[in-house]
């Protein structure tokens, strides 16, 4: 594996003039921090994020990738994806709330001719819409049938993420008349629409997930924004990269998770707290099992955050390539993903779980929500799943098959 990075940002965000990667940070640091005050209190509550919303939006974070021409932030998918993880580290479920954001609402940019793309975007960043739904396969899929003045759509799609919030939906339908996949644009208050917050999951409460009805949705011919076939033949490399564009994005918010659980628990142990053991005094920071477990899930958080570096710089690569990417250095790039993917889910998973035996029988207290970093991630996990993602490296190492092009959600 060895995709050439190029050495500056991507052609086609060559004449992004936003305020610059240092000023989002700092955007998404204070955005974490003010999450960070009444997590353990939201989170148990359980409504609706539209205050979360509401602070995002005031941040200029659901605008960050709109080009600062139309009227966004202007910043690239590197400065995308450590926002994600900031916020993540505070807030897991709106992490992932504002990462189907921005996959979702940049979307047209993959599967649509760039005017329609811009002409989306602009509008996006104009009224700050923010973005739910799912582009994932599903059974039985949305169907979308001509009708007069353009088409109908019809089906239920089962959990998605920010629906709840959402100003506008990016959905997957399958073509009545060729079975062709396709996304779509949908206006969550058209006639026809019904959500449902069914979600009832135990973690990432706060994602605004649930279910949506379509009985008949009008759609225009521009609410229809392209093919998501994974045929060679039809797919470009180009827009073969939403996959892993898409999943890396998940990577980042369990690497999030991880680190913020991590971050907490030092707290909480610098403190003075500690679990009680026979042959070291109460807070004593030199317990050896916390020492040692403290080790471990640095390195294998720092582990996992080096192979995401990897993945990052080969999707900017990719990106960079553009129109000029091909199909087997696009199969180097989703490898590399998937091994990210790998490498963040067991982070998040082990550091979430150890935590609570870190920090001894207090973490069962609600009161200090550490019960939530595992939930959060958990749950995650197990709507985004990675063992097919080591069958893939495996089957591109031992047989140099390209992954199939599978969107994350």
């Amino acid at each position: 594996m060895g995709v050439a990075i190029a050495p500056s940002g991507p052609a086609a965000e060559s004449d992004r003039t936003g305020p610059g990667r240092a000023h989002w940070l700092r955007v998404a640091r204070e955005a974490a921090e003010d999450l960070a005050t009444d997590a353990v209190a939201r989170e148990q509550a359980g409504k609706a994020p539209l205050d979360e919303v509401s602070r995002l939006r005031e941040s200029g974070l659901l605008t960050l990738l709109v080009p600062a021409e139309l009227g966004g932030g202007g910043a690239d998918w590197p400065t995308a994806y450590a926002v994600v993880r900031e916020i993540a580290a505070a807030d897991g479920a709106i992490g992932q709330l504002l990462s189907c954001h921005f996959f979702l609402s940049w979307s047209p940019w993959f599967f649509t001719e760039p005017t329609l793309a811009a002409q989306v975007e602009q509008q996006s960043a104009a009224q700050q819409w923010c973005w739910g739904g799912g582009l994932a396969r599903q059974e039985p899929p949305l169907t979308l049938a001509r009708a007069a003045g353009g088409f109908a759509l019809d089906g239920r799609q089962s959990y998605a993420t920010g629906v709840l919030v959402a100003d506008r939906l990016a959905v997957r339908a399958v073509r009545a008349d060729t079975g062709e996949p396709i996304a779509l644009v949908v206006d969550p208050a058209h006639h026809g629409v019904g959500i449902d917050g069914d979600a009832d999951t135990f973690g990432q409460r706060l994602a605004a997930g649930g279910s949506v009805e379509f009985d008949g949705v009008p759609i225009a011919a521009d609410d229809v924004l392209g093919s998501l076939s994974a045929d060679e033949d039809v797919l470009s490399p180009l827009a073969g990269l939403a996959s892993p564009v898409g999943r890396l994005l998940s990577v980042q918010l369990r690497l999030g998770m991880a680190e913020g659980v991590l971050a907490e628990a030092r707290d909480y142990s610098r403190a003075g707290h500690s679990p009680w053991h026979p042959d070291w005094p109460v807070g004593s920071h030199q317990d050896p099992q916390v020492l040692t477990a403290y080790g471990e899930l640095t390195v294998l958080t720092r582990a996992a955050s080096a192979l995401t570096d990897q993945a990052q710089e080969a999707v900017h690569g990719g990106l960079l390539r553009g129109e000029d990417l091909t199909y087997d250095e696009y199969a180097e790039i989703s490898v590399l993903v998937a091994m990210a993917e790998a490498a963040a889910s067991r982070a998040a998973q082990e550091s979430t779980a150890r935590a609570l035996d870190i920090i001894g029988a207090r973490s069962a207290s609600s009161r200090l929500g550490f019960d939530r970093f595992w939930r959060n991630a958990r749950t995650h996990t197990l709507y985004e799943p990675v063992a097919h993602r080591l069958r893939d490296v495996g089957d591109y190492f031992l047989n140099g098959a390209h992954p199939p092009f599978v969107l994350p959600v």
